[in-house]
């Protein structure tokens, strides 16, 4: 879900920048280290990259100032964690800015923070929880995208919310309002994302069992 050009106040858009950026320099720090240390990753890597860009690139018209589609970020933080998710977003949403209208740079920081860090900040660790509890794994990968999703928009409701009810003390009635609306199209597609990540998954589980069994040991598949 992306905030559109323009529709962030200066004094927001910066505090979502400075809030968004040690993730990003935590994240550039992480590739490097994965492809000094594993470059077999770099599929994966790649995979991560191309799932949030083809998915988050479908867009729905939304409330005033945003839009909602998937994320595709579920991928990244089941494999590599918020700080190499929250890269993967910022890049593509660098160039769905460039070539697509999607989004924009004023609002950058709040979008990279949104779907590169808060949603994916709390699937990782509902992932590893579940990891922990030895969950199966479509269990699993269904709630991580799900979560991914379902928080990227939530945060996003909070974030206008924040830039146009705070001031005239009506945040709570622009949260509200926000996150109705939002969940009309966002919980579907949170839906969607869920499954069609647990197809891939179980396929790559099978096809190329070397990408995929250290994220998801053999004993939790069902």
């Amino acid at each position: 879900m992306h905030i559109m050009e323009g529709y962030l106040d200066p004094l927001w858009a910066l505090v979502w920048i400075l809030v968004a950026a040690p993730f990003i320099v935590y994240g550039f720090f992480c590739i490097r280290r994965i492809m000094r240390e594993d470059p077999a990753k770099k599929t994966m890597l790649a995979l991560s990259g191309a799932f949030i860009f083809v998915l988050s690139s479908f867009k729905l018209p939304s409330v005033t100032g945003s839009s909602s589609h998937p994320t595709g970020t579920g991928f990244s933080t089941m494999f590599f964690g918020v700080g190499v998710t929250s890269v993967m977003s910022l890049i593509v949403l660098i160039f769905q800015a460039l070539l697509l209208a999607h989004g924009g740079f004023t609002t950058m920081g709040a979008n990279v923070f949104s779907m590169g860090v808060a949603g994916p900040f709390v699937a990782y660790i509902v992932f590893k929880a579940m990891t922990k509890a030895k969950v199966c794994t479509p269990v699993k990968v269904f709630f991580t995208a799900f979560l991914a999703v379902m928080v990227t928009y939530t945060v996003t409701a909070v974030q206008l919310a924040l830039n146009f009810g705070l001031d005239n003390g009506n945040f709570i009635t622009f949260f509200i309002d926000y996150i109705a609306i939002f969940a009309v199209t966002q919980v579907p597609l949170a839906i969607v994302e869920g499954i069609l990540f647990m197809i891939f998954i179980d396929y790559l589980e099978r096809a190329r069992p070397d990408l995929t069994e250290k994220v998801f040991p053999k004993g939790g598949r069902l």
